[in-house]
């Protein structure tokens, strides 16, 4: 015996009333459900939403109803609602936005990264803050030289240094050479991915999962080809960055050790 009806309903696609409606924000990637186009949203009116793909290609599409997928499950995009007035506007990591904001004078204190990818992860996210504070984050190119580093930069009460590490994790080369840090004005902490791209949500790139790249094999360029991209590294950041628009993109593991960094550089002596 079946239960009701099974020619009632849009059988194609059972549970359609409860397609989720979601906010066509800015740099949300979506994919056109009958073209398969996929792209980051770059602007949307009362009618349409415009699509960026990753070849900097743009097309314009209806906001149809259950017209689009995001992270391969349907959805109806809807023009964003404007903040009302007198709401407390948000910066990217989640905090209150200063208004009318006008950067303080850099501190002596100061915010070390790696790389280039995680000085711009860094901005993207808690930029806001970082100049309401009056910090300057600078990236080192790798930690292998850190405790010269470290010397040279002459932390002291009121011009401390906070250092962010890839692959901080027990036993791993990274640790030992964070170990060799013991000033008290110098906080170094980390995260336990390989490279910063990790700490970007899959979910949030349009993927699975990170893949696992083999020993022996350069990690970019072995993530690349595990996904099938058929682009250079910069192309490839590029697109992982495009999919960043607050904190909700990001890993845990990364977002409590930046902000530990940025606690750790304001505090005052």
């Amino acid at each position: 015996m079946y239960e009701g009806d099974v020619l009632a309903g849009n059988w194609r696609r059972p549970g359609r009333g409860k397609i989720p409606k979601v906010p066509a924000e800015r740099d949300l990637v979506v994919e056109d459900a009958d073209s398969g186009f996929c792209g980051a949203v770059v602007a949307c009116d009362k009618e349409a939403v415009t699509l960026e793909d990753r070849f900097g290609k743009r097309r314009l599409f209806p906001l149809d109803p259950a017209a689009f997928l995001l992270e391969g499950k349907v959805v109806t995009l809807v023009r964003p609602q404007a903040v009302p007035d007198g709401a407390p506007r948000r910066s990217a990591s989640g905090s209150i936005a200063v208004e009318g904001l006008r950067a303080r004078v850099a501190r002596q204190s100061r915010i070390y990264v790696e790389g280039v990818h995680d000085a711009a992860l860094v901005e993207k996210i808690w930029g806001h803050d970082l100049r309401v504070e009056g910090v300057v984050v600078e990236y080192l190119e790798g930690v292998d030289d850190l405790p010269e580093i470290v010397e040279e930069f002459a932390p002291e009460p009121g011009r401390r240094l906070g250092v962010l590490v890839d692959h901080l994790v027990p036993g791993s080369k990274e640790s030992r050479i964070a170990a060799r840090v013991t000033s008290p004005d110098v906080l170094v902490v980390g995260h336990p991915y390989i490279d910063i791209w990790q700490a970007v949500k899959p979910s949030s790139v349009g993927i699975p999962a990170w893949p696992d790249v083999p020993r022996g094999v350069p990690w970019k360029e072995g993530v690349i080809a595990a996904l099938g991209w058929r682009v250079e590294p910069a192309d490839a950041w590029r697109r992982i960055l495009g999919s960043v628009s607050s904190f909700a993109d990001l890993e845990p593991e990364l977002l409590g050790r930046v902000e530990e960094l940025i606690d750790f550089v304001t505090e005052t002596p």
